[in-house]
């Protein structure tokens, strides 16, 4: 009974180290990521990742820093791999939706955008990047179409590239 309880002490203690490890490498990535230094920011949530793997807000926060310096096949793993286990995260899909867009993925793209809208229909950017996606698959209409619902649900920007792309 004492070897028993002893085991479990001993694997509380050292989850309790390895998450105050992870945490404290994520605030240090936060800290770098508000003052726009994305390269140290990704270096500080490497670290919590390689501590913690299943630390979903560092691959989040990676994500984004990847994205920011344009890694974007590195921040669509990360973003996949929040998914996998959080799959009605629809802010982290939009963000790999977005990925998608940079690499020309504009399938994987649309699918994200699609399952964005799906769990909210008024999510401007979604409808914006996917007629960014089907105006580069050659669908101008079904991209305006986008464009104007983005530009009714309130997207000022809608309205400069509806103009800008004879809509």
């Amino acid at each position: 009974m004492i070897l028993k309880f002893s085991f479990t002490l001993l694997f509380v203690f050292a989850f309790g180290v390895i998450y105050s490890q992870a945490d404290e490498l994520l605030k240090k990535g936060d800290m770098a990521f508000s003052r726009g230094d994305y390269l140290e920011s990704i270096e500080h949530y490497s670290k919590a990742i390689e501590t913690d793997p299943t630390n979903l807000n560092a691959h989040i926060q990676r994500g984004l820093a990847l994205s920011i310096t344009k890694e974007y096949a590195k921040s669509v793993t990360d973003f996949t791999a929040v998914l996998d286990e959080r799959p009605e995260l629809t802010s982290v899909r939009n963000s790999r939706g977005s990925a998608y867009l940079k690499l020309k993925d504009y399938d994987k793209a649309i699918a994200d955008f699609n399952d964005v809208l799906s769990n909210d229909p008024e999510n401007q950017e979604a409808y914006n990047n996917r007629g960014w996606c089907k105006k580069y698959k050659g669908d101008d209409e079904g991209a305006c179409k986008d464009w104007k619902t983005s530009k009714k649900l309130g997207n000022g920007e809608a309205k400069i590239i509806l103009k800008n792309n004879g809509c």
